[in-house]
């Protein structure tokens, strides 16, 4: 099968061997100086080791591949002596766990203005590359797909948009289209959307949120409405309107 997996550039690894403290499943190892990946099934493909590597020689990359395989991994990690890492759930990085959250209290959060009634998240992972399609929030969900820079430039994200609504964020100029375009997919074709929101920036090299969003209902064969909301670099509405679920390109205006 095709799958995500971690590629390392030897020319850049120096080694270290910080990536194989930070593979919760044992992954890799440090052979002839360089880091390994001891067998493809040992990998999940999430790439939580890719943040201790100092030099950037980690990627992750889609190739061939067998699934991976959590009973080799217990078994491997039991030959090296090594528990499971605290909090870490066999199959992925603790970031992709799929949870549900309750309001935090908000009396203990420091703040001029006090927060929205409601607002604050509601579900985790934010990453639209962590999230599990099949997480049970999504059923009959109010999806809010939010470029990264969004909550940074619009002060009433929290208070216009959040509360209600499931939020996925990602940055359409340097995350991998393709795969947002085949996640969103599989999320609108297993669950039965009632809306999607898109906002997104006014810069051009963010205009592909939206298509993201039409190209992947498209493909889904479902019918949600999908509203468009651009923002300023000041933190205002630019627009706001609904799209068409039509499949468009996807690179930038």
């Amino acid at each position: 099968m095709k799958r995500k997996i971690i590629e390392i550039d030897e020319s850049l690894c120096n080694g270290c061997g910080q990536c194989v403290t930070g593979c919760a499943e044992g992954a890799l190892e440090i052979v002839d100086g360089k880091a390994k990946v001891v067998a493809d099934h040992f990998c999940d493909g999430l790439g939580a080791c890719i943040g201790h590597c100092p030099t950037g020689a980690l990627a992750i990359i889609e190739r061939e591949a067998p699934d991976f395989d959590e009973k080799a991994v217990e078994a491997r990690l039991a030959s090296l002596g090594q528990a499971p890492k605290p909090h870490h759930q066999p199959g992925g990085c603790p970031s992709a766990q799929a949870m549900t959250l309750s309001p935090c209290q908000q009396a203990n959060i420091p703040t001029a203005q006090p927060a929205a009634a409601g607002a604050g998240l509601s579900t985790w992972p934010v990453k639209l590359r962590l999230v599990p399609p099949t997480a049970p929030f999504f059923k009959g969900a109010r999806l809010l797909l939010a470029s990264d820079c969004v909550p940074a430039a619009f002060p009433a994200f929290h208070s216009a948009f959040l509360p209600g609504r499931v939020a996925l964020l990602g940055c359409p100029k340097f995350d991998d289209v393709q795969g947002y375009v085949e996640k969103l997919t599989a999320i609108a074709r297993e669950n039965d959307l009632a809306e999607i929101t898109v906002l997104q920036m006014e810069v051009p090299c963010c205009a592909g949120m939206a298509r993201i969003a039409t190209a992947s209902v498209a493909a889904s064969g479902k019918r949600v409405p999908i509203t468009k909301v651009v923002i300023g670099r000041r933190g205002e509405i630019v627009s706001m309107g609904p799209v068409t679920n039509q499949p468009l390109g996807l690179g930038g205006e």
